[in-house]
């Protein structure tokens, strides 16, 4: 059975293009999002990047590319990316996602879904048992210290360990959200 892509949702009250900037700009990104310890981007080539992440003290490395951003006649924005890592000690080997950003009546509505393919056999999906719900809730956990950076003022780096609203993580995309573009 392949395991559920994750799906992390989140409102903003911020305006759209403050969200898409700190969530486009490498340097601001990585402040905010613990699945990160690093993002950069290649120069020379337009939206790639490459990323680090620590998770247990290993350090594994990656890259990545901006597939497409498209703004939709509602005010709405996508953007979608491809990921992948030849590092043997990543989990992950590659994957894509989405970022949707719609504006509602007092902010953003951010929605991120995103899946991905693990190595190392039937170990590797084993370990992604425990991994994807681990990852899931750092994706969550990033969100809401995102929404307390732009709501509050407050850089992530000062914020407590704690993300109040990081339970959400546990949701699969809702049924009635499921709409074909």
């Amino acid at each position: 059975m392949r395991p559920k892509a994750l799906y992390v949702e989140t409102v903003i009250r911020t305006d759209l293009d403050t969200l898409w900037r700190h969530t486009q700009d490498p340097a601001l990104h990585r402040r905010w999002d613990l699945r990160f310890a690093d993002i950069s981007t290649v120069a020379g080539h337009d939206g790639h990047f490459r990323y680090a992440s620590r998770f247990l003290g290993v350090t594994v490395t990656g890259v990545g590319v901006s597939a497409a951003s498209r703004t939709w006649p509602d005010g709405s924005r996508t953007s979608v990316l491809r990921f992948a890592s030849a590092d043997p000690l990543s989990l992950i080997s590659a994957g894509a996602g989405f970022w949707r950003y719609t504006p509602v009546g007092d902010g953003v509505r951010f929605v991120t879904g995103f899946d991905y393919g693990t190595r190392w056999g039937r170990f590797g999906q084993r370990a992604d048992r425990v991994f994807r719900p681990l990852f899931g809730w750092m994706t969550a956990w990033s969100f809401d210290r995102l929404r307390l950076w732009l709501e509050t003022g407050t850089p992530p780096e000062d914020q407590l360990l704690t993300a109040p609203s990081a339970a959400r993580c546990g949701r699969t995309r809702p049924r009635a959200e499921v709409v074909a573009r």
